[in-house]
C-alpha cells in the first residue's frame, strides 16, 4: 500500500527542499516522470498529510475524490441517457481494483481521470474553453490523458473549424508553459524529457495485457511501432467512418462551421471521446494495474451505447465481469491476458458494427410513362 506514495512524496520532497531541475527529483521506484501539475496537487497533500507520514489522512481525501469521480461520471450517464440504472452498481460495488487503485493505493492515475471527467463536464455544457484548460490539467498530471486528445481534436475542428479551434489548442499548449515554468527555467531540457517521455520502456513482470508474449519481443522497438501504427489506423477509421457523419468530406471540418455545404449531425461527444481512449488503452504497449482506470468508468457506455436487444443485456454484463476478473488476476497470467484482449476485440467490434450509418434508402427514379387520364377526366 505504501510503496507508490512514499515514492511520490520522495519525488515532491525534493521540490520542497527547492531543487527545480527534473533530473535530480526521484524516489524508491526511479526518478519522477510525471509533470508539473503532479508535482504541485501531490506537494500539497505532501503538506497535508504531515510530510507524506499521514497515511491514513491520504486514505479519506481519496476516498473523497472517488466520491466525486463518480459524481462526476454519474452526471455524464444521466446526459447520455444509454446505460440501464442496474448496471451502476457493478461501477460503485464490484471493483475491487478500482477502490485499491482509489482509496488504498493512493495512485496519481484516478487524480487525472477525475479532472478529465469534470472537463467532460463542461465540454457537455458548451464551455469549451474552461473544458479544454481542465483537460491540460488532467494531462500535466499524468500523459494517459493524451489518449483522449484525438477525439478532443475531432471536437474541437468539427464544433470550430480551423481557425476557431486554435484558442482552444492554445489554451492546452499555455497552461502546460505555466505550469511548466518553474522547471523550465532550471532545466528545460531535462523537464521535457523525464516528464514527457513517449518512449519510456516498461517491465514486463508489471504487463497485465501482454504476459503472453515473450518479454524479447515485448520490449522489441518494431512491435511498439506495429502498435503505433495499428493505433493510428484504428482512429482513422473511427474519425473518417463512425465520428464524421456530414455528407461533406472530412477536410470540410477545417472551413469554418458556418461556411459548410451540409452542416454535421449532432455529434456525441461522449462517444467520441471515450471511444478514443479506448482505441489508445487497445493498443497501448503495456498495461499495469493502475491503468485499468484509464477507462473502467467508460466501459459501461461503450457497451451500451448501441441498440441493445432484451436478451442482449446479459452477455454485456458478462464481459464487464471477465474484464474485472482479468484486472483482478495477479500477477497476470498467459489466460487473463489473452481473456483481456478477446474482450477488447469484442467491445470494438461491437462499436464498430452497432454504430454505423444507416444504409442510404435509394428511391426509384419516377416514371417516365404519362399518367392515365381518368374517364371523368377526359
Amino acid at each position: 500500500t505504501e510503496i507508490d506514495w512514499k515514492a511520490y512524496m520522495q519525488e515532491v520532497e525534493g521540490v520542497a527542499n527547492g531543487t527545480l531541475d527534473y533530473t535530480q527529483l526521484k524516489g524508491d521506484t526511479g526518478p519522477l516522470v510525471y509533470p508539473a501539475g503532479f508535482v504541485y496537487i501531490f506537494l500539497g497533500l505532501y503538506y497535508a498529510t504531515g510530510r507524506g507520514a499521514n497515511i491514513r489522512l491520504a486514505q479519506y481525501l481519496f476516498a473523497g475524490l472517488y466520491l466525486l469521480n463518480l459524481l462526476l461520471v454519474f452526471r455524464i450517464y444521466c446526459r447520455t441517457n444509454k446505460v440501464p440504472p442496474y448496471v451502476f452498481f457493478f461501477m460503485c460495488c464490484a471493483s475491487y481494483r478500482i477502490h485499491s487503485i482509489f482509496v488504498l493505493r493512493l495512485f496519481n492515475d484516478p487524480v487525472a481521470v477525475a479532472i478529465l471527467f469534470l472537463a467532460i463536464n463542461l465540454f457537455l455544457e458548451e464551455r469549451w474553453s474552461w473544458g479544454c484548460l481542465l483537460f491540460s490539467l488532467a494531462v500535466s498530471v499524468k500523459m494517459n490523458i493524451l489518449l483522449f486528445a484525438p477525439g478532443l481534436l475531432f471536437l474541437l475542428l468539427q464544433r470550430f473549424g480551423l481557425l476557431g479551434c486554435i484558442p482552444k489548442l492554445c489554451i492546452c499548449a499555455l497552461l502546460q508553459v505555466i505550469l511548466g515554468l518553474p522547471f523550465l527555467l532550471v532545466n528545460p531540457v531535462g523537464y521535457l524529457t523525464r516528464s514527457f517521455d513517449l518512449g519510456r520502456q516498461f517491465q514486463f513482470k508489471w504487463t497485465v495485457n501482454w504476459r503472453f508474449l515473450p518479454e524479447e519481443v515485448f520490449q522489441n522497438r518494431a512491435f511498439h511501432a506495429a502498435l503505433l501504427l495499428i493505433h493510428l489506423a484504428g482512429l482513422g477509421l473511427f474519425a473518417l467512418h463512425r465520428w464524421h457523419r456530414s455528407k461533406e468530406s472530412i477536410l470540410a471540418l477545417l472551413k469554418d462551421p458556418a461556411k459548410r455545404k451540409h452542416p454535421s449531425p449532432p455529434l456525441t461527444i461522449v462517444f467520441v471521446l471515450f471511444s478514443s481512449n479506448f482505441l489508445g488503452v487497445c493498443c497501448s504497449r503495456s498495461l499495469h494495474y493502475q491503468f485499468y482506470v484509464w477507462y473502467f468508468h467508460t466501459l459501461p457506455y461503450l457497451l451500451w451505447c448501441t441498440p441493445t436487444a432484451k436478451l442482449a443485456h446479459m452477455p454485456k454484463v458478462l464481459l464487464l465481469g471477465v474484464i474485472e476478473l482479468c484486472w483482478n488476476t495477479y500477477p497476470s497470467t498467459v489466460c487473463s491476458s489473452l481473456s483481456l484482449h478477446i474482450c477488447h476485440g469484442l467491445v470494438l467490434l461491437q462499436l464498430w458494427y452497432g454504430t454505423a450509418p444507416p444504409p442510404a434508402l435509394h428511391t426509384p427514379p419516377p416514371s417516365r410513362r404519362p399518367a392515365a387520364i381518368s374517364k371523368k377526366a377526359q
